[in-house]
């Protein structure tokens, strides 16, 4: 019997006439574990964002714009039908498909308050039912799943994370009793290793170790974690004030600690509306909020600001010196009949990230794209899939690093040869668009979304865009992509602050033919009158040889010339003679 079928015959024992797959986890991470890779075993996608909906007779997979292409190469049309996450979503699927009486499950533990109340709210309008099913069908059914992970957790020392627990601990307690909650509710992974200062394993590329967390109002805390990813020797670890207690008895947990008509602090977004139904079942009163740790973890102390500064440079070294190699193999193998190839390309800057001191493994599987395979923004290359680099097509690539003081995340764009009018075009849009951004000074206040239009106005002009944010928060030894701070068209109610670290990446894409993205990170920083601006923290060369110079403003060829000019002061002293010549080449501007 095939999955769809097992999934049904499970549903029909639950009289669930649909059932709803997140790709989320127990944690509602970006990123998940083998054993929680339910979306992809259902369907076949692969990617870090969507869900399904499996109905008796249906099956419908909702992915956003950066897997539009993919999701169709995975996925078979005649199985499954496909639609946007945002622009058509799933509520809007429920009202207008499900039957009166209809019963729709979906595993509480796997979808957030926010997205609860969103489906509800489409199944209300069908006159049907949203089921909190008892226990993950998927799971019921998944013969060969793995285990889930247990890899060690680790003691992650105040002299890179800046602050002890207790002090951390400390400062969102006075936040929780401002707010007058007697408990908080932490699931996601990276705030409570950052809360604890511990770092873990558990999840590919992110330092981070599976858990759940219950905070009081005096800074003491129950952590849930499995002991047997401890050491021996709890003093390893800044446990004063904090117990620790099996995952399994997470919700029994929050009942157990939640009194009559206490408040209990719990994130609409992160954490699973499972936390907000064991609140009410013990008589409390949930308070509805972005997590507190989540808010504070985002700016950065001077300890971890000064970690990720240090370790961009050496990672800035890391991609020059493989852009040096790139620029001058891809040619020459080409020419012999020997081809450079994405996955030796994507081996090569893990090579080169390798010889940097303090880095510990990549930040996220890096997108090493040539040609057609670029417009799949989260692409990722494989055997079958692994295309030539050549001379005559443009190359991206988008990698990280995580470095034992920082997280590091970039994109460059790559040509060999002259490009096209299409091509030049779209790129001196996409520059122009970064230049803008990266240059703006703003009041304090603003959110994401004001300012997206900024990166976005070039390739307007043109009638060009994209499908996809503009920028995102990152972490400090921690996820790559971090919360709550975003830059994109969807409404973001989050401030942008002093001591935040983002990304800024506008780029364009034709589907088949090619893609651009330009990524730099920057901290956010206050200037003496108290407007904000982004501060570079990314070192990396930006060919300038796809540009249409005479369309660049003197302020934006003013930017570029700054940029080179730290690229050589900072870099040039620790490059090879390669490294050199190419920063060399990068810097001399075409006429």
């Amino acid at each position: 019997m095939d999955r769809l079928s097992l999934l049904r015959e499970e549903m029909k024992s639950n009289s669930l006439d649909a059932l709803i797959i997140p790709r989320f986890d127990e944690h509602q991470g970006e990123y998940c574990a083998p054993h929680d890779e339910r979306l992809a075993w259902t369907t076949g996608f692969t990617g870090s964002a969507g869900l399904a909906l499996i109905t008796l007779k249906e099956a419908v997979v909702f992915v956003d714009g950066r897997y539009t292409v993919q999701v169709r190469n995975q996925c078979s049309a005649e199985t499954f039908a496909f639609q946007h996450l945002f622009e058509e979503p799933l509520e809007h699927w429920l009202s207008a498909n499900v039957n009166r009486g209809e019963r729709v499950g979906v595993d509480p533990m796997l979808i957030p308050s926010n997205w609860w109340d969103r489906f509800d709210g489409g199944v209300e309008q069908a006159k049907a039912t949203l089921v909190a099913t008892p226990y993950n069908l998927v799971d019921e059914v998944w013969e060969d799943q793995p285990e889930k992970p247990l890899a060690p957790v680790t003691p992650y020392s105040v002299e890179h994370a800046g602050k002890t627990s207790l002090q951390k601990r400390g400062e969102i307690a006075a936040q929780m009793k401002e707010a007058g909650a007697k408990l908080l509710v932490e699931t996601q992974p990276d705030n409570i290793a950052w809360l604890l200062n511990v770092r873990g394993d558990d999840v590919e590329f992110n330092p981070i170790p599976h858990s759940f967390l219950l905070l009081k109002d005096d800074g003491s805390a129950c952590w849930f974690v499995n002991s047997r990813k401890l050491s021996n020797t709890l003093e390893d670890y800044e446990l004063d004030g904090v117990e620790t207690a099996d995952p399994r008895d997470f919700l029994d947990g929050i009942e157990n600690l939640t009194g009559e008509n206490a408040q209990v602090l719990v994130d609409p977004d992160f954490s699973p509306v499972a936390a907000r139904i064991s609140v009410k079942q013990a008589g409390g009163i949930p308070l509805m909020q972005r997590g507190a740790i989540t808010l504070t973890k985002a700016q950065k102390n001077s300890c971890e600001l000064n970690g990720l500064r240090a370790c961009h440079i050496r990672d800035g070294i890391a991609w020059t010196e493989f852009a040096a190699w790139l620029k001058r193999e891809v040619p020459l193998r080409a020419k012999a009949g020997n081809p450079v190839y994405e996955l030796e390309a994507e081996e090569r800057i893990l090579g080169e990230r390798q010889r940097q001191s303090g880095f510990v493994y990549p930040s996220f599987r890096s997108i090493s794209a040539a040609s057609g395979n670029a417009a799949m923004c989260h692409y990722a290359a494989s055997d079958a899939t692994n295309t030539e680099i050549l001379p005559e097509q443009t190359y991206l690539l988008d990698s990280g690093g995580q470095y034992i003081d920082g997280t590091t995340d970039a994109t460059r764009t790559f040509a060999f040869s002259e490009v096209n009018d299409e091509f030049r075009r779209a790129y001196t849009a996409v520059f122009k668009g970064f230049i803008a951004l990266a240059s703006l000074r703003f009041p304090k206040g603003t959110q994401g979304y004001h300012i997206d239009g900024f990166a976005r106005k070039p390739l307007w002009d043109l009638g060009l865009d994209y499908d996809h944010g503009t920028g995102h928060g990152i972490g400090h030894y921690l996820s790559v992509h971090e919360q709550p701070q975003r830059i994109g068209k969807p409404y973001n109610p989050v401030d942008l602050c002093a001591g935040m670290v983002m990304s800024i990446e506008p780029g364009f894409y034709v589907a088949d033919k090619f893609g651009i993205r330009i990524e730099n990170l920057f901290e956010i920083i206050e200037e003496a009158d108290g407007f904000l601006s982004f501060k570079n923290l990314t070192y990396i060369p930006i060919e300038p040889q796809m540009l249409n110079m005479v369309e660049l403003t003197r302020a934006e060829m003013k930017w570029l010339g700054d940029y080179n000019a730290d690229l050589k002061t900072i870099l040039g002293p620790e490059l090879s003679p390669d490294g050199l010549d190419y920063l060399h080449d990068c810097i001399e501007l075409p006429d």
